[in-house]
């Protein structure tokens, strides 16, 4: 029961930041939507693992590549960010 809950979260999430995708104006404004979508996604997949197996080299891995995904994305997002603001395209 937990485990549909918390994938049923990450789609919504999912969903969520497609429509903020869609919704919002600006290159900057979507990035957000996407570094959204990474974070809430990824931790209710994650929970979602934890929630199935308990504590298990499996459920384990998924937190590593979780947390390597929250590293990455933020990083990407700031370097997305930072060069449409320096090539003017953050209209």
């Amino acid at each position: 029961m937990a485990v549909a809950v918390f994938l049923g979260l990450a789609v919504a999430a999912a969903w969520l930041g497609a429509a903020a995708f869609v919704r919002l104006e600006g290159a900057l404004a979507k990035v957000h939507a996407v570094a959204f979508v990474n974070v809430a996604a990824g931790a209710a997949l994650t929970a979602a693992s934890f929630a199935d197996d308990g504590v298990s080299p499996r459920t384990l891995k998924v937190a590593l590549i979780w947390a390597v995904t929250l590293a990455t994305s933020a990083l990407s997002s700031h370097v997305t960010a930072r060069a449409l603001h320096l090539r003017g395209g953050a209209k």
